[in-house]
């Protein structure tokens, strides 16, 4: 299992040197004012081991809230119905998340998945402008640093706009805390973050074969700039799936780590630990998630009658049935995360595979994606290869298969139905469907 932070510098130094040139909130440590002369001493007089700090710290702020019960993967799995929360202590997992509209006067539903990626926009704001002035780094250093940065940042802005979706958000963050950015329409958005992909992957270029700081072990295989970029690549060809951009995602992936004969675990990871002072994967053994009883009952079968492996290898059978009423009760809990430790994927190759298939049914090429959708039949289902992919089809078995290669990962499945106009495909009479979180309230009443 990987160790998130293999080097202390990471877990401690690193942390604090974040949470003190945090400018939103997303940290526990206290700390002073946080427009004191030691923060303005770090952007104006920055040292390369200052810059080291907030670099690695930057992975820090990447996964806040990824991983914990009111985090992205928990809250977007009830959206998307893989999975349901049921707290004896907090009904809102119910009430407002599957039968409620989400609130945005709550910091830990409705207005949530919005402080802790902007805080770490900031800060990449604040590395950026560290590297422009520091002595002591060489320039293929810096553009590395650069190129690290804007990639983070492109991340947690894709965490902003998947779940504010067509309420949009705001991209010109680098200014003074109290000055008020414009909320940007989605689309605008997204071209923000390709562009941010773009300026990173030439600033990788220019980066020499090192970076100058240390990455977690969750970016193995992809810790030097040169293979960093199959990275960036990666989450490029995502974005441009989601903007319908199929020729260049298709372009990207030819650039990325996508591979037939790697495995489909190959990617990049949230990492955790139980080490004292690291932060561990709440998914794991969480008693009040439990799996959408239809993820079995849907899935399909093998010749053999057996389940698709992919439901045998994430979803687990609990002893007895856990209840809310009628309408929310299942046997089924997930054991894809099998320790606290357990990472959460970025994106991996079975991502990859299945956007090259998506991009080419955009682009109409059904026999190329019918290859890529019967390789992860075959391979990461333990299915036969369908034969009848046509245009009418396949389409939805690109869903079906995403829906059990990506469960639980990172609400593929609530933002893949939405971006196809299909959330009403799991809609019940006694749900609401949720399309989108809302801007958090002190950000639309800063605006009146």
């Amino acid at each position: 299992m990987r160790n998130p932070l293999r080097n202390p510098f990471l877990k401690k130094q690193v942390l604090v040197t974040l949470c003190a040139s945090l400018t939103v909130g997303g940290c526990s440590l206290e700390v002073g004012d946080l427009n004191n002369p030691g923060l303005d001493a770090i952007r104006e007089t920055p040292t390369p081991a200052g810059v080291f700090s907030v670099a690695t710290g930057l992975l820090i702020g990447n996964r806040a809230g990824v991983s914990a019960q009111n985090g992205y993967v928990a809250q977007l799995g009830i959206l998307g119905r893989e999975s349901f929360t049921l707290d004896p202590a907090d009904p809102r997992y119910v009430t407002e998340m599957v039968r409620g509209t989400l609130n945005p006067g709550s910091p830990a539903f409705g207005g949530s998945n919005w402080n802790a990626p902007y805080a770490n926009i900031r800060n990449a704001n604040t590395l950026l402008s560290m590297v422009d002035k520091v002595s002591g780094l060489t320039d293929a250093q810096k553009e590395a640093t650069r190129g690290f940065a804007k990639t983070i940042q492109a991340i947690d802005f894709l965490v902003a706009i998947n779940t504010r979706d067509e309420n949009g958000a705001p991209i010109d963050v680098g200014g003074d805390i109290t000055e008020l950015a414009p909320i940007e329409p989605k689309a605008v958005v997204f071209t923000h973050i390709a562009t941010l992909l773009d300026e990173a992957k030439a600033h990788l270029t220019a980066g020499g074969t090192a970076f100058p700081f240390p990455l977690s072990s969750g970016y193995d295989g992809f810790d030097t700039p040169p293979d960093f970029i199959a990275f960036n690549r990666a989450l490029k060809a995502r974005v441009e799936v989601y903007r319908g951009n199929f020729t260049s995602a298709l372009t990207a992936l030819d650039e990325s780590f996508l591979d037939l004969a790697a495995p489909l675990e190959l990617g990049v990871y949230h990492t955790y630990s139980t080490s004292s002072g690291d932060a561990t994967n709440a998914l794991f053994s969480n008693g009040n998630i439990i799996a959408n009883p239809l993820l079995v009952t849907e899935a399909e079968r093998k010749l053999t009658g057996d389940v698709d492996d992919r439901v045998t290898r994430k979803i687990g059978t609990l002893e007895k049935e856990v209840k809310y009423d009628d309408a929310i009760r299942s046997t089924y809990e997930f054991i894809l995360y099998d320790s606290a430790s357990a990472p959460i994927p970025i994106i991996r190759n079975e991502e990859l595979i299945l956007l090259r298939a998506e991009a080419n049914i955009g682009l109409g090429n059904i026999p190329t994606a019918a290859e890529d959708l019967n390789f992860i039949r075959v391979t990461s289902g333990g299915l036969t290869a369908r034969e009848d992919i046509t245009a009418a089809n396949a389409l939805d078995e690109l869903l079906r298969q995403k829906r059990y290669s990506l469960l639980f990962e990172g609400g593929h499945r609530w933002i893949d139905l939405r971006r196809y106009n299909r959330l009403e495909t799991i809609a019940t009479p006694d749900s609401v469907i949720n399309r989108a979180f809302p801007l958090p309230s002190p950000e639309t009443d800063a605006r009146k």
